[in-house]
């Protein structure tokens, strides 16, 4: 069986259409911060339940409901979120992490280092400079983490 996440992250108050479409039928959404408006989180915990952290834009008191990192079981899988993965001071490795999940550079992005699967979503939101909107899924199967960047 599969268990669909739906990966999003930089939004700045702008949820596209385009990316509610790609994450309709997801199980679960992480949103890796920079979310920019509370009425985004509202959205996406209609397609699916939601873990988020906060952003460096994220400052309003509606923010405070938010922490800086999560670490998640889903799937009988740990994930481990934070928005900068520059401020990652923890040992994926050592704590038994499968899967770092950061935003921030609005550049999508998957590495697998020392067995532990970073993934970057990259920017739903606003376009920043000439960098593309994307968001990211990861299915966890049987066979292993399949993490996939989607265009918008």
């Amino acid at each position: 069986m599969t268990f669909r996440i739906g990966i999003i992250s930089d939004t700045h108050g702008l949820l596209r259409p385009e990316a509610e479409r790609a994450l309709a039928g997801v199980d679960h959404i992480i949103h890796g911060g920079d979310i920019g408006n509370p009425d985004i989180i509202t959205a996406l915990r209609r397609i699916a339940p939601v873990t988020s952290i906060r952003g460096h834009v994220d400052t309003g008191h509606w923010a405070a409901e938010f922490a800086d990192s999560e670490c998640v079981r889903l799937a009988r899988r740990t994930l481990y979120v934070l928005h900068d993965l520059k401020a990652l001071v923890v040992d994926p490795v050592a704590q038994g992490i499968d899967v770092v999940i950061s935003g921030h550079s609005h550049v999508p992005k998957i590495d697998i280092i020392d067995g532990v699967l970073y993934l970057n979503p990259g920017s739903a939101g606003p376009r920043r400079f000439k960098l593309p909107i994307t968001l990211a899924t990861l299915d966890v199967t049987p066979r292993g983490l399949q993490p996939l960047i989607h265009d918008l």
